[in-house]
């Protein structure tokens, strides 16, 4: 039997309103990416995979999308940020792990408030159990050990508070407890952690950034590898899905524009995507 796998990476704010524009416009040509039998999602793809996963209608939460933000609260990347991330990025590079946990206690270091980016994250899951079909596997790394960890239904964790531990961007948010341990940002990782859909015949990846940095891989490292033994189609925002995202992807302001991005830029990848999953 033929299995398919949806990835869908990190990217901000701008990166959840873009994936909806992209599903919504896939499927209204008749493409239901939400037939996967495996979705992952990373930071912002763990927000639009958990609903996926549950059956939503992109439709709807592309719509969702076009309302006006209504002083939801963005994040930003300080200059100081940017420097100390790209320090831990250049020293240690071929350590994977000890970079991790160097970015880890940068997040450690955040003053924000948990439950207030939980709840957060609780308003933007209209579904907020574990699918009870397709598999969905979430993406986290401990702030402290810089180990990788992968949520699903059978981990005893809420999907919300695996979500928020996803999305949890070091130096922005803080980190999300979760069985005792505190978690950070999955894309500290990967920006799509790709690799979990091995094994799969047919991998559809919608990656809002694809550029890896330092030992993080880019998205082309994991299709290459994926296309050892599966069919693989790459979907990245174009040029002008680019512009619509602006120079800040988790500002909310900047939402609808990404969306809408989105949705124009689905009917340039139709056939593309349509020859991985239906044929």
């Amino acid at each position: 039997m033929t299995r398919r796998a949806l990835v869908l990476g990190g990217g901000g704010i701008t990166g959840i309103a873009w994936e909806w524009g992209i599903l919504a416009g896939l499927a209204e040509a008749g493409i239901a990416l939400s037939d996967a039998d495996l979705v992952v999602g990373t930071s912002a793809g763990s927000v639009v995979g958990a609903q996926v996963a549950n059956g939503l209608d992109p439709a709807v939460r592309y719509e969702a999308q076009l309302a006006p933000p209504d002083g939801e609260l963005g994040g930003t990347f300080d200059t100081g940020t940017i420097v100390r991330y790209g320090l831990a990025m250049l020293v240690g590079s071929r350590a994977p792990r000890k970079v991790r946990q160097r970015i880890g206690r940068l997040a450690l270091r955040s003053d924000g408030d948990e439950s207030a980016r939980v709840a957060v994250i609780d308003s933007r899951l209209p579904v907020k159990e574990w699918p009870s079909e397709t598999a969905l596997r979430i993406t986290a790394v401990d702030a402290e050990s810089g180990e990788f960890r992968v949520f699903d239904r059978d981990s005893g964790v809420p999907l919300v508070r695996a979500v928020a531990a996803s999305c949890a961007v070091p130096g922005v948010w803080p980190p999300v407890a979760v069985d005792g341990r505190r978690y950070m940002d999955g894309g500290v990782r990967s920006g799509t952690n790709a690799d979990l859909a091995a094994g799969y015949d047919k991998v559809v990846l919608l990656a809002p950034l694809t550029r890896g940095f330092g030992p993080m891989p880019g998205a082309a490292v994991h299709v290459e590898r994926l296309r050892r033994e599966s069919a693989v189609a790459l979907v990245s925002p174009d040029p002008e899905a680019l512009r619509a995202f602006g120079r800040n992807v988790l500002d909310p302001a900047k939402r609808a524009d990404a969306a809408r991005a989105g949705l124009r830029q689905a009917q340039s990848v139709v056939s593309a995507v349509r020859a991985i999953w239906h044929e």
